[in-house]
């Protein structure tokens, strides 16, 4: 992506949805709550801001969306709705009224065009992001032949929280982002065919908390039946959430107290209703800080951890791709300050037996990613494989050739600009990550990982484009796609003896 596109991208991102006004000579179409009209540039057209769901604000915040209020004439759909409540990102426009997504789909189609559906799911550990993120512009799908959707959804307190005055009743409570992100989805089965979309043809993915939320759509029930593929990236597929009558109503207590709201009637309902938007969006201490919200185990949106669900074989029947990157510790700073105690929790002797060659600091940094990342992935491709559908896997661990003095490994997120193929033209700080110029060997890559995803998306196999064919996942051969600095290359018995020393420690941490 060329960094002109970069400066459009960020300046549309601060901007808010500019009401009823049509755009000029833009596309228009009919949705469900009326008309909107979007933008062309090249062989692309592009609406965003649409609103998915009611404003969850008032006596909505802290409940399931409801539908979009209808609105007369044609609804301007040339630029990104505010991004939701999150305390740690600054230079966005935000607002609790958030609820919107964008969609991408190519210029020239034909009548009654039936276009695989891909729709992106934004990471951030649950208390941050936004779909309006440049690096995650839905442009290169577009050209590919697919129509890519992006929308936000609640984070932070927002999004995850619980509270004896909010959990009563018999529908689900607490995971509202989660709730958004399958309301995303209802609207694209109801109106992507205006599109051009297949709605029969939805493939969900997602990066990091994104990921997660792609894994935890495919364990809940109320997901069924809206998608018919997955991608799950870095997903952390062996995370427990927090236990609805436990640590969830806990901490969220806690926080109502120290706003002076005490009991769990409706008057203490009311109470939290209308705290103000700044009370609700105040920082956190971090990601995994004793503050810090995260999915509820609620018992009916999210009936059981990921992992319970795939070992029971209640999670969602489609085919599945996934995988992480060779530095996912990049997330967990103190892995790298206190090695000898990571170490220590999981076994020293062993660690350094299976890691050997490695330094302390490194071996630190690798068991951490194959336990947070790795072996969990595998868990989850066994467990899908064992009930008859196709898995693919993938290990990133391409690191471009200006950052690898020095480099553990790619980092956490480090292959979402690959995947988009909106690696920028000139070196570039975004959200306090430093982007390099992309070089040949960069854009080679780029190409070939989008046209992996394009096509797993059309057809349910990601087949041999760009590359390799990529083979489907067996417990035989625990065979992966690597992306490396040697290029694509197929791998048998990944990491087999590490992962299989993980799987037998795993267990549960305290919720």
């Amino acid at each position: 992506m060329t960094s002109h596109i970069w400066t459009a991208a960020l300046a549309a991102a601060a901007a808010l949805v500019a009401g009823t006004a049509l755009a000029g000579g833009g596309p228009v179409v009919h949705v469900a709550e009326g008309d909107v009209a979007g933008q062309v540039q090249g062989d692309v057209e592009s609406f965003k801001g649409i609103p998915f769901a009611a404003p969850p604000v008032g006596d909505l915040r802290w409940r399931a969306p409801t539908p979009a209020p209808a609105w007369t004439g044609v609804r301007d759909a040339s630029n990104f709705g505010p991004a939701c409540l999150q305390a740690a990102r600054q230079g966005l426009t935000m607002s609790e009224d958030c609820l919107t997504l964008n969609v991408w789909t190519p210029a020239t189609r034909p009548a009654g065009a039936k276009l695989p559906v891909m729709v992106w799911i934004y990471g951030g550990a649950f208390i941050e992001g936004a779909s309006a993120f440049p690096i995650y512009d839905g442009t290169q799908f577009a050209e590919r032949g697919v129509v890519l959707v992006s929308f936000n959804y609640r984070l932070g307190r927002a999004g995850f929280f619980a509270h004896p005055a909010l959990d009563k009743g018999d529908g689900p409570v607490a995971d509202y982002g989660l709730m958004d992100q399958i309301a995303a989805l209802k609207w694209v089965q109801a109106n992507i065919a205006a599109f051009g979309g297949d709605p029969a043809s939805v493939t969900i993915f997602g990066e990091s908390a994104g990921g997660m939320s792609v894994n935890y759509l495919l364990a809940s029930p109320a997901a069924r039946g809206l998608f018919a593929r997955a991608i799950a990236q870095s997903g952390f597929p062996r995370s427990n959430g927090l236990l609805l009558n436990g640590a969830g109503e806990q901490l969220g207590a806690r926080f109502a107290q120290d706003h002076g709201v005490s009991g769990d009637d409706a008057a203490a309902a009311k109470a939290l209703r209308a705290l103000p938007p700044d009370v609700i969006n105040a920082p956190y201490a971090g990601i995994g800080g004793a503050d810090t919200p995260g999915v509820v185990i609620d018992g009916k949106l999210v009936p059981e951890t990921i992992a319970e669900a795939f070992a029971k074989g209640d999670q969602a029947h489609v085919p599945l791709m996934i995988g992480g990157n060779s530095y996912e510790a990049s997330l967990f700073p103190l892995v790298i300050r206190y090695p000898d105690a990571v170490l220590g929790r999981v076994g020293r002797d062993r660690a350094e037996a299976l890691y050997s060659g490695e330094d302390a600091t490194q071996m630190s940094v690798d068991v951490t990613t194959d336990r947070q990342i790795t072996e969990p992935n595998r868990y989850l491709a066994r467990r899908m494989a064992a009930v008859g559908e196709p898995v693919f896997v993938y290990h990133f661990s391409y690191v471009p050739a200006a950052e690898r003095v020095g480099s553990r490994g790619a980092p956490h997120g480090g292959e979402v600009a690959y995947v988009f193929d909106t690696l920028p033209s000139t070196p570039m700080t975004y959200a306090g990550r430093a982007y390099p110029a992309a070089e040949p060997e960069d854009r080679k890559l780029s190409e070939s990982m989008i046209a992996y995803w394009v096509a797993f998306a059309k057809t349910g196999d990601p087949d041999s484009a760009g590359g390799p064919a990529w083979p489907r996942y067996s417990t035989s051969s625990d065979q992966i796609l690597e992306f490396g600095v040697d290029g694509l290359n197929v791998r048998q018995n990944f990491e087999k003896d590490r992962l299989d020393w993980l799987e037998s420690i795993a267990a549960e941490p305290e919720r």
